[in-house]
């Protein structure tokens, strides 16, 4: 059997995934644009890893049982729609920027482990991709695809999720685009903030009918 074709349709549908507005994006061009490139990597690096998390318990099954079981679905939206409230209301205080040199802006970074672990817990909280995940490996994926391709399809997610986000990075952080963007960066983070803040309200609202209904 050739698994050209769910290959493929997993990579269609992966793309618009990724390439659509989200959290994701979000933390990674709010990071580009404020604290340049090496931080925006270090997020990307960060949201790759997270997708470990989906893959992994996508393979063994547990999307389904989180699905499935009430209260840990409603546990991780509301912690997930927390986090992201969270960061939003960071974004939203930025202030106007002044100009610096390249050694100034190496020294407002933020540590690449924090950069990193920012990206991760961002998307391992995503409740949205969970569901993406769960419908990706329950209805696109067939049932009789052998594991290893399925860990494959797995480690294809993980990687062509890094590739775009770092690509999405050396975009935003190219010295002319960069340079345009910074003077605006504020309203940029501020921005990014205020649809975070939307999204977060957005997944509470959900996470309250959820507990209406039971």
């Amino acid at each position: 059997m050739s698994y050209w074709s769910e290959f493929l349709t997993i990579a269609f549908i992966h793309l618009f995934a990724v390439a659509s507005p989200g959290p994701d994006f979000a933390v990674v061009s709010r990071y580009s644009l404020s604290f340049g490139r090496k931080a925006g990597y270090w997020v990307s690096l960060g949201v790759a890893s997270g997708i470990i998390i989906h893959v992994t318990y996508s393979l063994i099954g547990v999307a389904l049982i989180i699905h499935q079981t009430d209260w840990l679905y409603q546990t991780l939206l509301c912690a997930g729609a927390l986090y992201l409230g969270f960061i939003g209301t960071q974004a939203i205080k930025a202030k106007p920027r002044k100009d610096m040199s390249d050694s100034e802006l190496v020294a407002t970074q933020p540590r690449k482990r924090k950069a990193f672990i920012v990206g991760f817990i961002t998307n391992g909280l995503n409740v949205k991709a969970t569901i993406f995940f769960l419908t990706l490996f329950t209805t696109i994926i067939a049932p009789e695809t052998p594991f290893a391709i399925q860990f494959g399809y797995g480690i294809y997610l993980i990687v062509a999720t890094g590739l775009w986000f770092l690509f999405l990075t050396w975009l935003l952080t190219q010295p002319r685009i960069f340079k345009t963007l910074w003077h605006y960066s504020h309203w940029v983070d501020r921005t990014m903030g205020a649809a975070l803040i939307l999204l977060s309200l957005k997944l509470l609202w959900e996470w309250a009918n959820l507990i209406e209904l039971i």
